[in-house]
Parts: C-alpha cells; structure tokens; sequence
C-alpha cells in the first residue's frame, strides 16, 4: 500500500492508472477506522481492481461546538488496517493542502439536506459537498463506496453525482451492526456504559416500525411516531426526530403506497454524542 499525501501527486496516480484501464475504487474516510469501513473497502473491491481510501478529517463539516478537535485520528493504527484490507493507496492529505490560503469555493445541494441533519447541523452537507467533489477530482474514480448508515449523506452524494455530471457509480454499502444491534461508528467510543446499554433500543424501534408496516399500517407520521415513543421510553437520549422519507426522492412520507420503498431515519441525542440511524422497508 501506497501512502500519499499530496493532492497533486494523487492526480497523477489517478490519470495513470486510468491510462492503463485500471478500474478505480475510491471509500472515503475520516479515519478511526472500523469493521463498517472495511466493509466498503470489501464491497469496492467486488467492483473495482485498485483501491483508493481517503482519509481526511474534514474541518469544513463540523460546526461550532462539534467534535472537531476531540475526533479520534489513530493513524498508524488506520494506515495498519487498510493495508490489511487491501487498500492499495491510502491518501491522507493535510488540512492545508485540501484548503490552502486563498480557497473559496463551496458545493452546496439544496433541498435534500434542507431538513432532518442539515437544519440541526447548519453548513454541515455544504462541506461534505465540497469535500466529496475534490475528494471525486483527485481521485478520478470509476466507482464510490458510501454507507448507508449516513443516509442523508448518500443522498446528498447520489444527488450531487447526477447534477454535476461526475460519471461515477455510487454504490451503496449496508449498515454493519454491533451483536445487539448498535450501528458501528467511530463516535461510539464517547457513549457512557449505561448509554452503551440502552443504545440498541434505537434499533429495535426501527424494526419495530418495519413490523408496523408489514402488519399493514399506511400512516407512516404514526409509525414514526411510534418508534419515537420506544426510544424515549427505554433509553435517557433526547429524541431529535423520527421520520420517513420516500426511498428514491428523499422526501418527507406521510402515507405508504404498496410497492414503494420508504426509508425510517431517526437521531437521538446523549450526553456527548449524537446516534443517527435508519432502514429501507419496502410497504
């Protein structure tokens, strides 16, 4: 595996390796690593013949009072497992190369990141957005892995992609579960042990949902509703929404029609950290 670090150079890289018809893969990364990321790293390379994992700390998608400063950065420990996973280039550039004196320039997508994260966390997709597109640039790749564990985020990407004309395969990756049901994320270290307990109630309220509407149930406020209820009932978090919105445009759904896929997105807040979850269900 190969460590860069220059945008520059990574171009150049990426030119040559299309020159010679290497498909390429790009997962992209803050690091703190963990089995949902090589998740990617395996299904990209089911995809893909060479391997380009990005590791960046964005400093432009955090807001004032976020973890920004306090965000895990093991990089020896993130450099050990993607060489193990297979990764043959792991770029991990600095704050100035990616934003150097004199940058200007910002991607912003209207609408899908309009609500739900993007109103509790205010310029936060415009810098994905951005990061996502020189990220994109100087990779150069054929294909892109995302998680759907940040469902609001692939959106974001997905919608951007058609827009802007990248030309790049979005593919999304299924969200990599803890035994209890827990979504795995680098922030999970700052959960307190109770909080540590009482997290996977979250998912259980997403299935519980999931069997609503399998039961039948069209009103899909109410079964958001619901799934709220439990999670406000069986854990101390501080729900912050509980909502379905329609699979292929990411709009608010109020009512199921049979045959279309919904989406269930919940956040819930605890002392030190934000949970974010969600699942597709087909009414």
């Amino acid at each position: 595996m190969q460590i860069v670090t220059d945008p520059a150079e990574m171009q150049v890289i990426a030119d040559k390796l299309r020159s010679g018809r290497q498909l390429i893969g790009v997962v992209m990364t803050m690091g703190a690593l963990h089995e949902g990321h090589l998740s990617l790293v395996n299904l990209a390379r089911e995809h893909a013949g060479t391997i380009i994992m990005t590791l960046f700390v964005n400093p432009s998608q955090f807001g004032p009072g976020e973890d920004f400063q306090r965000y895990p950065r093991p990089f020896e420990k993130d450099a050990a497992m993607a060489r193990s996973a297979g990764v043959d280039y792991l770029f991990a550039p600095t704050a100035e190369a990616m934003y150097p004196e004199g940058f200007q320039t910002t991607v912003s997508c209207s609408g899908i990141t309009g609500r739900f994260e993007g109103e509790r966390r205010p310029g936060h997709f415009d810098g994905v957005a951005t990061i996502v597109s020189k990220l994109m640039n100087i990779t150069r790749p054929h294909i892109a892995v995302f998680g759907e564990k940040d469902a609001q985020q692939l959106a974001l990407i997905r919608r951007m992609n058609r827009d802007l004309d990248m030309g790049v395969r979005i593919i999304a990756a299924p969200t990599v579960r803890e035994n209890d049901g827990l979504a795995v994320s680098s922030r999970n270290i700052y959960l307190s042990g109770d909080e540590r307990k009482e997290a996977p109630a979250i998912h259980r309220a997403i299935m519980h949902a999931g069997g609503m509407l399998a039961a039948g149930k069209k009103d899909l406020k109410a079964v958001a509703a619901e799934a709220g209820r439990m999670i406000t009932e069986e854990t101390r978090f501080k729900l912050e929404y509980a909502a379905f919105v329609d699979e292929e445009s990411f709009e608010p759904a109020e009512t199921a029609m049979k045959g279309r896929e919904y989406r269930l997105l919940i956040a819930a807040a605890a002392e030190r950290i934000r949970l974010i979850d969600n699942q597709k269900f087909l009414a």
